[in-house]
């Protein structure tokens, strides 16, 4: 099976619940592990395969311009990890099937969860670090979705808040990381990075990169100081802890840790911020652990204690130390999903979490209890159970470990980790199982039914197969991954003695030393109630609070709804960033000549200078301001045409004529003035923006054209295949329809949604108080009595067909000459508007019964089948194609396929700017307007007087 498909298959699984619970959750929970199945069985199929050192790869290209491909992988690192996360996934959904409540939406619980474990799979079988990502912050949106399941608690929605500010913090560093990292390789595929070990250590940029990688592996492990996140996770139902904990989420930083160590370990800065962060989060969260009264807060804890020393041991950067954290993350994941089974099942059964008011379960729970003992031995690490294999193979690590200089430090704090561990694991056994039976149980505990026990039954099981056989249950698989780790080929040999040597004498420490802290519980949990401790949670409330309030408070003084102090600020900063950079660029001066300066673009100048002036003064005057406007925008398009631009000058008279119009119909409901609501000083401020903005743009543009790039410019490759690629002489077009289509196609995407914007805020504006005062309004037009002159109807009747023959002609002479969609459909709307202006609205508005709003959808969706034709012939999408045809009769003409796309241009052009008319025509209905009978009479109430 491709991993591809691997990596898919639990996403489709995602979508079976929502479709299927109707049936049952039976029916749910069978789909979720029918798909879960399916993808270990194809996974296990490659099993063979890796064992004899493949590598087994999909690869698609997505884009390959930003070197981001679809490529997955299957190596024995990545077969470790999808082992745990399908093969305990699929106990989780059994499991979840008995424990949740009839009360519990089921589908949406397995659709969190089909989610969250495709994610899971996605980052472990990525080969394109971009990919893993992607894997990567779903996994934090997911996770929040999980956590948060039990949205009616305010700790579970505290708790997923907490759980994705953490990790998406550290998964922004991390993107700049791997950014960074790629960079340094040359590549963004995994397999490259790893075989640019060298370059990636030499480069100075080298320690940049691994603190931001470490940042996001620390977050999403839980290591110090982030590690409060998780144990506030816990307010998930118990089935998502257990996977959290044991195959997932915290996983992915201890797998990303493993899958760069080839590249990154092996360095002092890798040893001492690797090793040390999980040294100190080994022992402070097992410290932690000894003291909660809350069964899930301990085992919480307990995990933070055990990714640590897998973070310790990954951080040695040897090969047994290697060994050791593979192995241990296999010993881990079935120790600890069967714990938080186990406390799942305590807390459905007996009521309550709380290690205070359990006790004496051994015989209630005979079979929970057995379950949950040698669970808890294992994570103690007493033999012969696994977790004692790969405790002793981590003393033995820090036996060897060199920190500053000392050789002590590492396996003294390692045994204090381990003795800690060893309190805490029996003190889950001893305060909850053993002693007298209670009568003050919250419900009478008993053994659940088999649903609830298989999963942490089978786990257990492996816990005593792995201890006792290790090198036949479990070898096989530390040594693949281990190899895939270290790029060197391992083959490991496990054993319960190894006779008496250091590692043994600390094993045999940890083991008394936590016997006796045990002993010393109940009067340490008092003595530390009554000592100030700090606390992560607060911390991270207190940051929170600050950050808040920071951001609140910037965001109140500079963006209080006034426009102008927003642009202001916007613009202001735009030319201090720019003039920053033009300061420390290298910019040599102007290295071209400039053009000579002629009586007429001299005169343009001057007209554009004292029309922009006169904007500036009188822009209170609104009908002034809006000629002014179209002055500067004619002056504009003058200047196209005499730099030789005719596309851009036909397009900006047209954008100008429909502008000026609709603003002019516009006006209709406008007062006459502007309200003078500025002060001198804030007058004068906007003046002084408004200048350095416009000086700085002027300055910009002026390097710009004055001088030479060292790579040629974009324009000849343009000019060069406009023909040969796109099968016209008109550049201007080609590149909106083919080369630069996908452009195009979005802006009449974003054009239709905001005339369809505008069309639902009229809704608005016509409701409430707003409708009542336009009802309420006397028309200027009304008192004139003469609302359409004679004059202005018949030469717009005369320039419509005109205009539409036009309109026509520019549509299909764009391809080869100055012209294309949207300038037609320019042409075609000012026809169309030309009618509304000489006879109103209501009288034009009658007179048409088009749907505009399918015009607009028509055009998308015309747009979009032309882009998509290219995919049958194998080209990227919107790629045009043409050809030559010869009619009797007629000339041979060329037919290209970019006319699709044009045609969807024009009619979004068309649709948004007569769906804007109809936004006003509805708007002068409700003022009262009368319609009058002929397109040049007067008001309809003096129509008996005119006979």
């Amino acid at each position: 099976m491709s991993p591809a498909l691997i990596a898919l298959l639990p996403f489709i699984g995602a979508l079976l619940p929502g479709l299927l619970i109707r049936s049952g959750r039976d029916v749910a929970a069978i789909s979720c592990g029918t798909a879960t199945f399916i993808a270990l069985l194809g996974l296990c199929l490659h099993i063979p395969a890796i064992m004899a050192g493949e590598v087994i790869t999909a690869r698609f290209e997505w884009l390959p311009s930003l070197g981001m491909n679809a490529n997955f992988r299957i190596d024995g690192l990545g077969l470790l990890f999808g082992i745990l996360i399908l093969g305990i996934g699929l106990l989780i959904i059994t499991y979840a099937r008995y424990y949740l409540s009839r009360n519990d939406p089921v589908g949406l619980f397995y659709t969190y969860l089909m989610l969250f474990q495709g994610a899971m799979i996605g980052i472990v079988l990525s080969d394109n670090i971009l990919l893993l990502l992607v894997f990567w912050e779903l996994t934090s949106l997911s996770s929040f979705l999980l956590i948060g399941y039990w949205r009616h608690l305010p700790e579970g929605r505290q708790g997923a808040r907490i759980a994705l500010t953490v990790t998406a913090l550290g998964g922004l560093a991390m993107i700049a990381g791997m950014l960074i990292l790629g960079n340094i390789a040359g590549s963004y595929d995994i397999s490259d990075i790893l075989q640019a070990r060298e370059a990636i250590q030499a480069s100075p940029l080298y320690v940049p990169a691994l603190v931001l990688i470490l940042l996001g592996a620390f977050t999403k492990s839980a290591q110090f100081p982030f590690h409060f996140w998780l144990p506030h996770a816990m307010a998930a139902p118990t089935p998502v802890s257990a996977y959290l904990h044991s195959a997932t989420m915290v996983k992915a930083g201890l797998f990303l840790l493993a899958r760069l160590w080839p590249v990154l370990s092996g360095t002092p800065e890798w040893f001492y911020l690797v090793a040390t962060t999980g040294l100190l989060t080994m022992v402070s969260a097992a410290w932690i652990a000894i003291f909660r009264d809350d069964l899930k807060s301990l085992l919480a804890f307990s995990t933070v204690s055990h990714l640590g020393l897998i973070t310790m041991l990954l951080g040695f950067g040897t090969q047994g130390a290697a060994v050791a954290a593979m192995f241990h993350i296999v010993n881990h994941a079935t120790f600890k999903a069967a714990l938080f089974m186990t406390a799942g099942i305590i807390d459905h059964e007996a009521g309550t979490r709380s290690i205070s008011r359990l006790g004496g379960l051994r015989r209630l729970m005979p079979i929970t209890f057995t379950i949950g003992t040698l669970a808890a031995l294992s994570m103690a690490g007493v033999p012969p159970l696994n977790g004692f294999l790969t405790k002793e193979m981590m003393l033995q690590e820090t036996t060897e470990a060199v920190w500053f200089g000392n050789g002590t430090v590492l396996y003294v704090f390692g045994t204090l980790g381990a003795l800690f561990s060893v309190c805490y694991s029996l003190r889950f056994v001893t305060q909850v199982f053993l002693g007298p039976e209670r009568d003050d149980y919250p419900a009478h505990p008993h053994d659940p039914g088999f649903g609830l026990l298989v999963g942490p039954a089978l786990l257990v099981v492996l816990v005593v197969l792995i201890g006792m056989f290790p090198n036949t249950s479990a070898a096989w698989l530390v040594a693949a991954s281990s190899s895939a780790v270290t790029g060197v080929a391992q083959d490991p040999h496990f054993a319960l003695w190894h006779g008496v040597n250091l590692a043994l004498k600390l094993s045999l420490t940890a083991i008394l030393g936590g016997l006796l802290l045990l002993a010393l519980n109940p009067g340490m949990l008092a003595m530390r109630d009554a000592v100030w401790r700090p606390d992560g949670k607060r911390a991270f409330d207190a940051i929170t609070r600050g950050a808040t309030g920071v951001a609140r408070g910037f965001t109140e003084r500079f963006t209080n709804g006034s426009m102008s102090r927003a642009l202001g600020a916007l613009s202001m900063t735009i030319v201090a960033t720019g003039l920053w950079a033009f300061s420390t660029g290298r910019y040599q001066g102007a290295s071209r000549p400039m053009l000579e300066v002629g009586v007429v673009p001299l005169t343009g100048w001057i007209l554009l200078m004292v029309a922009t002036a006169c904007m500036v003064a009188f822009h209170r005057l609104r009908i002034l301001a809006l000629v002014l406007v179209s002055i500067i925008g004619l002056i504009v398009s003058g200047t196209f045409i005499y730099l030789s631009a005719p596309d851009l000058a036909l397009t900006q008279i047209s954008v100008e004529v429909v502008t000026v119009v609709l603003l002019l119909l516009a006006l209709n409901f406008l007062p006459k003035y502007t309200i003078l609501d500025s002060a001198d000083r804030k007058r004068g401020l906007d003046a002084f923006v408004a200048t350095v903005t416009g000086l700085g743009f002027g300055a910009l543009s002026y390097c710009i054209m004055r001088s030479d790039f060292a790579f040629p410019p974009i324009s000849g490759y343009m000019l060069e295949n406009s023909y040969k690629l796109g099968g016209g002489s008109n550049v201007v077009n080609v590149i909106l329809v083919d080369f630069r289509g996908y452009d195009t196609f979005g802006e009449i995407t974003v054009l239709g949604i905001a005339a369809l914007t505008i069309f639902a805020l009229t809704e608005t504006l016509l409701a409430g108080a707003s409708g009542r005062r336009l009802r309420n309004w006397v028309h200027d037009s009304l008192r004139a009595g003469d609302r359409h002159p004679m004059l202005l109807v018949v030469v717009t009747r005369l320039i419509l067909p005109i205009s539409l023959v036009v309109g026509l002609f520019i549509f299909l002479r764009g391809h080869n000459s100055p012209g294309g969609g949207f300038v037609a459909g320019l042409v075609v709307s000012i026809a169309l508007v030309s009618q509304y202006m000489a006879s109103g609205f209501s009288w034009a508005q009658e007179r048409q019964s088009i749907n505009y709003h399918a015009f607009i959808g028509a055009g998308v969706i015309a747009a979009g089948i032309t882009g998509i034709g290219a995919w049958f012939a194998g080209l990227p999408f919107l790629t045009s194609t043409y050809g030559y045809v010869k009619l009797p009769g007629i000339e041979e003409f060329e037919l290209a396929s970019a006319m699709g796309f044009d045609l969807g241009v024009f009619l979004c052009v068309v649709g948004a700017v007569m769906l804007g008319l109809n936004s006003l025509t509805r708007i002068a209905r409700q003022t009262g307007a009368t319609v009058n009978l002929e397109p040049m009479d007067v008001d309809p109430s003096k129509e008996a007087e005119h006979r």
